[in-house]
């Protein structure tokens, strides 16, 4: 494959990608798309084609997101991360930057295609997305947050394919879960963030009664959605105990891997508790895509 073209696609991390189209179609699912169910002509019509610009919206946006993260890190890679794309020559600066605007600017002119209202959900986005890459991922605080938000607006860009925004506070589930993750990779180069650990456990138990709380409020067929969180659970507490126990970077780096990649199963719990099991079902099918990507691309 060539050095260059592999380089840009490693800015973008596609095995991430998979996570903010899982973000979209919970979204969709909480905003009442499936009210009633779907009929045979769903595929094909406006509705669903008004999905797939969203979720191509939120990929464009997550990758435009990243791109422009190594851009805005490119002093601080060439010590910490040589390896990576800039700092090693193989994308330069001002191509990077580029690439990175031109791929945030497509994600939001898809989600106008949608409405107008999912066009300012994605403006929204796109400022959280350079408020974060800019300024905020510089405070020990803030940063997790602000990234959060990006997460939860995303969950609001799904949301906005019928205007109903009556669920909102869902889009708090996300923030507290990637706050938690983005604590977790604050010791991937150094290690020795225990207490970042053990905060990120408590907050992913809190995610996780939040969604169970949310089921049984929305669902008479409980069982499906906790089935969902218990493989959720599984994936996320299993590297994380193991990153306490061994500080190490490399163990902390599996564990964000593992938060990031989870991502899907936590939108596929959400959207269960929505709408149905077999729905949960197509967007878990976007955690092998997801896994079989990150042995190719790192996902940090």
């Amino acid at each position: 494959m060539n050095r260059t073209f592999l380089g840009y696609a490693r800015l973008a991390r596609p095995a991430n990608l998979p996570t903010a189209a899982a973000d979209i179609l919970a979204g969709v699912a909480i905003g009442g798309v499936f009210v009633g169910g779907m009929d045979a002509g769903f595929v094909g019509s406006s509705l669903f084609i008004n999905i797939v610009y969203l979720v191509f919206s939120s990929v464009f946006l997550y990758a435009g997101g990243v791109i422009l993260n190594d851009v805005f890190d490119f002093k601080l890679d060439q010590v910490e991360r040589p390896e990576r794309p800039i700092p090693s020559g193989i994308v330069s600066f001002n191509a990077a930057a580029m690439y990175g605007a031109t791929t945030l600017v497509i994600g939001v002119l898809l989600a106008f295609l949608v409405s107008g209202t999912s066009g300012i959900v994605a403006v929204a986005l796109a400022l959280a997305i350079l408020l974060y890459d800019g300024i905020a991922k510089k405070y020990d605080f803030f940063g997790p947050l602000s990234m959060g938000l990006c997460r939860g607006i995303n969950l609001l860009l799904g949301m906005s394919i019928l205007g109903n925004f009556d669920s909102w506070f869902m889009a708090i589930i996300p923030i507290v879960y990637i706050f938690a993750i983005t604590l977790i990779s604050r010791g991937e180069v150094h290690g020795k963030n225990k207490n970042h650990i053990v905060l990120a456990g408590v907050l992913y138990g809190a995610v996780i009664l939040a969604v169970a709380t949310m089921a049984f409020l929305h669902t008479d067929a409980l069982i499906f959605p906790l089935l969902f969180l218990v493989l959720f659970a599984f994936t996320v507490f299993r590297p994380l105990i193991k990153a306490h126990s061994v500080n190490s970077p490399e163990n902390i780096k599996k564990a964000v891997m593992a938060g990031v990649i989870a991502l899907i199963l936590l939108d596929s719990s959400i959207a269960v508790a929505f709408f149905d099991w077999w729905y949960g079902l197509i967007i878990l099918a976007l955690l092998p895509v997801s896994k079989g990507l990150s042995k190719v691309f790192a996902v940090t």
